[in-house]
């Protein structure tokens, strides 16, 4: 890889790391701790990322107007500012929610950047360039829950410093080492064609792209569940808060050391919409065995599988945005990929919190299992009825 993505590799670990102490314990932190319903729970989580995806959008755009690297810092400044105050008030729930939404926000900002950036970098790459994206995002993810769960088991209040000097950390990375890829990006970033025969008129291209992120939008509905219901359901079942966060660092550990795997999948399997159908099925599988699951081995295994079908459907539909996108565009494009990940994770915890609180979790299961039919029918669907401008 070039040494450019081994800096975006470095900086996705450190700052992913320091959120992973802090997301996969809001819910509970809410719920168990300051005494919240899940339904309560999961409207602040909504606004988080209702604020994660305004964040993208704007990311997306600055990338192909602006400076990537001055987006990147001011994201992240804002981000590292408001887990500052999360440290000093978490304590107060009005606090909390507005900090949590400022970190959305920031956050929000520089994933999309962070993608473009990689994609244009290493443009010849393709896939793996978003891979490796995806996989320092995951070895920061097992970082983060191999230490946090058993930092929270003695207090919270040091998760909240964690998070606020890993973000430090990573500010201070990106302002020491992003600034000379402004000038690569911006040789670069024009530069991204369909590998098609052929130039697809911009509105076929976004509308493909609409289609294309329906289905990833249900996949993160489903997948951030993990996140906020069975968060609290595992402690519901006396699982200890130390062990459900090492099924977050099972995942990330996984996903670092299981690339060998997909490796030989995706040389198998070259269509990228096809990994997106045997990801999705493998996502089936793993919930049909966390309905189930009532002992932390068994939502371990359904762990296991989740990650699998997350390693296929993660980067492929980043890539095919990627291919996707008009010149001029790519950095929009992957802001409206990061946004549609975030709607999901935003409507997720509270549509799932909702029918817990209402009816049970084995209802929740099964809309999940119902819903994850529609990523099927929208992946096969997306790249039919292209309209092309024929290069001359």
């Amino acid at each position: 890889m070039p040494k450019q993505i081994w800096l975006l590799v470095i900086a996705t670990t450190v700052n992913v790391t320091g959120a992973s102490f802090l997301w996969p314990l809001n819910t509970i932190y809410m719920h168990n701790e300051l005494g919240k319903s899940l339904a309560f729970a999961g409207f602040i989580l909504m606004l988080n990322q209702g604020a994660s995806i305004a964040g993208n959008l704007l990311g997306g755009i600055l990338f192909d107007k602006f400076s990537p690297y001055k987006t990147i810092l001011y994201g992240t400044g804002l981000a590292m500012m408001a887990s500052t105050v999360m440290v000093l008030l978490h304590h107060d729930i009005l606090y909390y929610s507005i900090a949590l939404i400022l970190i959305g926000f920031g956050s929000g900002i520089t994933w999309p950047v962070m993608f473009a950036m990689a994609g244009s970098i290493w443009k010849e790459g393709g896939r793996r360039a978003f891979n490796a994206i995806y996989v320092a995002q995951n070895f920061g993810v097992a970082l983060g829950a191999t230490v946090g769960g058993y930092v929270a088991s003695i207090s919270f209040n040091y998760i909240f410093i964690s998070n606020a000097i890993l973000f430090f950390s990573f500010f201070l990375i990106v302002f020491m080492t992003f600034k000379p890829m402004d000038a690569f990006v911006d040789r670069q970033m024009h530069t991204t064609v369909l590998k098609q025969q052929g130039k697809m008129k911009d509105k076929s291209a976004f509308i493909s792209l609409l289609i294309l992120c329906g289905g990833f939008l249900i996949t993160w509905i489903a997948y951030s569940q993990w996140q906020s219901t069975i968060a609290s359901y595992t402690q519901d079942l006396q699982i200890p808060l130390e062990l459900y966060s090492t099924l977050w660092a099972i995942n990330g550990f996984l996903i670092v050391l299981g690339q060998p795997l997909i490796k030989l999948l995706t040389t198998r399997v070259t269509s990228q919409k096809k990994q997106i159908y045997v990801g999705n099925t493998i996502f089936l599988i793993s919930f049909l065995i966390a309905l189930w699951s009532e002992t932390f081995s068994m939502f371990a295994i359904a762990m296991v599988i989740l990650t699998v079908g997350e390693m296929l459907v993660w980067p492929a539909v980043p890539t095919l945005a990627n291919d996707l996108a008009p010149q001029g565009r790519t950095g929009f494009y992957q802001g409206i990929v990061n946004s549609i990940g975030a709607a999901g994770r935003m409507v997720g915890p509270l549509l799932g919190g909702v029918i817990v609180d209402m009816f049970n979790i084995e209802l929740l299961f099964f809309i999940l299992l119902a819903l994850l039919i529609i990523p099927y029918i929208t992946t096969s669907m997306y790249d039919r009825g292209f309209v092309f401008t024929r290069n001359t």
